[in-house]
């Protein structure tokens, strides 16, 4: 993959949606129009109209749980930091952890996480924390 294509990867997550046909009729008619440059460019679009209209409730709800809003990344580094301080994380929101980081260390170091969005980590990383991911 070139670093073009992984770098956009690192900044999205792939989703798949059902649309009705009425709906995608009328989406595929704004394209044609010129509107949009295609379905996808339309649904980001909509998607950020919709956070944009709900921004207090969105800043309300992260200030009531003290997250941070956006992708949060764990390198080995910063976990061996957090078990050194005798503390555990409690990851609330998106969540990257580096592949560098061992099963055994993420379970030390991370009491409980609660995805919202997408966990990005190793598949052995993972299976560990699979009782602490909510």
């Amino acid at each position: 993959m070139d670093g073009v294509r992984m770098a956009k990867e690192a900044e999205s997550e792939k989703i798949t949606i059902n649309l009705g046909f009425v709906d995608l009729g009328q989406v595929d008619l704004l394209v044609e129009d010129g509107f949009y440059s295609n379905r996808t460019d339309f649904i980001r679009t909509a998607i950020r109209n919709q956070l944009s209209t709900h921004g207090e409730v969105l800043k309300q709800s992260v200030a009531r749980r003290e997250m941070v809003l956006g992708l949060q990344r764990y390198t080995r580094r910063d976990l061996e930091k957090v078990l050194a301080s005798g503390a555990q994380l409690q990851i609330l929101g998106l969540a990257t952890i580096d592949g560098d980081v061992t099963p055994q260390l993420a379970r030390q170091a991370i009491a409980s996480i609660s995805v919202l969005g997408a966990l990005r980590a190793s598949p052995e990383v993972k299976a560990a924390l699979a009782d602490r991911t909510r």
